[in-house]
């Protein structure tokens, strides 16, 4: 009976815990477009995008750190940076690589809707060849905040 309390006690505290943290959820566009996802991790949070142009199909991750976040009447702002993953298949290629995110985003107060802008360069491996900088991807995002 004591471990059915401590794992229900633990199921429950980790729901109450994920669904205090924020989300957002929306669209990115930087070299086509993508589909986005915010998770809220502490002061930092994680974003992954699905996303496609020219006939290929991307994900990636990334793991931002908010550097700065300073708190107006109006929103909140944050300034954000971190690293991450992505995977592309494309007509003929598949492409694994590592990729970073330095951005600064607005979550307006009174209305759920947050604006980005951001920059992404990708070190990536396509097929047997690795390419040290890939892009450098400047993206506008726009996400519905909950």
């Amino acid at each position: 009976m004591k471990k059915l309390l401590v794992v229900l006690s633990l199921v429950l505290g980790i729901s109450a815990a994920a669904v205090a943290q924020p989300r957002a959820i929306g669209a990115r566009f930087a070299n086509g477009g993508e589909i986005s996802y915010q998770h809220g991790l502490g002061s930092n949070f994680l974003e992954a995008d699905l996303g496609w142009w020219g006939g290929t199909v991307g994900i990636s991750g990334v793991y931002d750190f908010v550097i700065a976040s300073p708190q107006w009447t109006a929103g909140t702002w944050n300034v954000y940076a971190g690293p991450g993953a992505n995977v592309y298949i494309g007509d003929g290629f598949t492409s694994i690589g590592v990729c970073g995110q330095v951005g600064i985003e607005y979550t307006f107060g009174s209305v759920p809707l947050q604006l980005s802008l951001d920059v992404r360069p990708n070190v990536v491996s396509i097929n047997d060849g690795v390419k040290l900088l890939d892009g450098i991807y400047p993206g506008l995002g726009i996400r519905y905040a909950f």
